[in-house]
């Protein structure tokens, strides 16, 4: 088990920066990966951004080159840093881990509550 808490959210001017952190209750070490997910309403929920124990990392092409994923394993921390940030960047941002739970190799989803992302024109 472990809890994923995010911050940083806000309400930003487009082409406005914010950085987001999720913080999880225990080492991140060996999670599989992590990632931030975005919802917005009506919309489903979508990926954003992953970045994998070996820190290969994937975006999606809305966000390329504007967004940046890292970790911070010893701060068992992940951070998005946004920039150049849109009104369709608009959403509920939510933090993600993928995490082997048995010898089994069997894989679980946990999921922080989400911190609002508002971008103003």
């Amino acid at each position: 088990q472990v809890q994923l808490v995010e911050s940083g959210g806000g309400s930003v001017q487009t082409g406005g920066s914010l950085r987001l952190s999720c913080a999880a209750s225990r080492s991140i070490f060996g999670f599989d990966a992590m990632g931030w997910y975005r919802q917005s309403p009506g919309k489903q929920r979508e990926l954003v951004a992953r970045i994998t124990s070996g820190d290969s990392t994937h975006y999606a092409d809305s966000v390329l080159g504007r967004f940046t994923i890292s970790r911070d394993n010893d701060q068992n921390t992940m951070y998005l840093q946004m920039n150049s940030l849109k009104p369709e960047d608009t959403a509920v941002y939510y933090c993600n881990a993928v995490i082997t739970v048995n010898v089994e190799g069997v894989k679980r989803d946990f999921w922080g509550k989400g911190t609002q992302v508002t971008v103003s024109s």
